[in-house]
């Protein structure tokens, strides 16, 4: 099938917390998955809507994602209650997942739009694929990875040490994988290797 239809009228509710460093590839990898043919509803975390970094204002932000999904972007948690009820998406992304949204995913928190949005899309039993991006995957947030990676209905997209040297717990996912790792989870299957090694880097 080409690449452009492979993903043609899969639902795919698109959720940004907020590692802002990771926006630029977010975006990209949201373009790609539009590129495809599926129909993006975008979702923020009140961190990603609301707080300007050296990375971008807030409110770009959320243009840039409004004008790739060709939606409004949800960024209440009133607004996200419904996705779970209407059966709004047939596949939960959160690309990126900070440690912070990792924690409250693995023991059911639901104070803002994305984990609501999470937790609305997991009652029907449909898959939630997680692209980590924190500084401490391999230090406070390795217990609630693991947690989340033996629930039922995640999937990880494959992820990699980023810097060993100045970051050594530092952790992010390989959102060029982010299509293959959504084709694979609306079949139940987990793409492999899960854990991979960033190529390229100097030690």
């Amino acid at each position: 099938m080409p690449t452009e239809n492979r993903l043609k009228g899969v639902r795919i509710g698109y959720g940004l917390s907020g590692s802002f460093c990771t926006f630029e590839k977010s975006f990209s990898a949201a373009e790609r998955l539009r590129n495809m043919g599926a129909e993006l509803l975008p979702i923020m975390s009140f961190n990603a809507a609301e707080v300007d970094t050296r990375f971008g204002k807030a409110a770009n932000n959320i243009k840039r994602l409004e004008n790739i999904a060709g939606r409004k972007v949800i960024k209440t948690i009133e607004d996200s209650e419904p996705i779970g009820p209407k059966r709004m998406c047939d596949v939960m992304v959160v690309a990126p997942c900070t440690a912070n949204s990792a924690a409250k995913l693995a023991v059911g928190i639901t104070d803002t739009p994305l984990t609501m949005a999470v937790k609305s899309h997991l009652r029907s039993c449909l898959p939630v694929v997680i692209a980590i991006s924190t500084n401490d995957a391999l230090g406070a947030c390795a217990k609630n990875i693991g947690i989340l990676q033996n629930y039922r209905n995640y999937y990880f997209v494959p992820y990699a040490q980023d810097d060993i040297v100045k970051k050594p717990a530092s952790m992010v996912a390989d959102l060029s994988l982010l299509p293959e790792t959504v084709e694979m989870a609306l079949k139940g299957v987990q793409i492999q290797p899960v854990v991979g090694v960033k190529q390229g880097r100097d030690y």
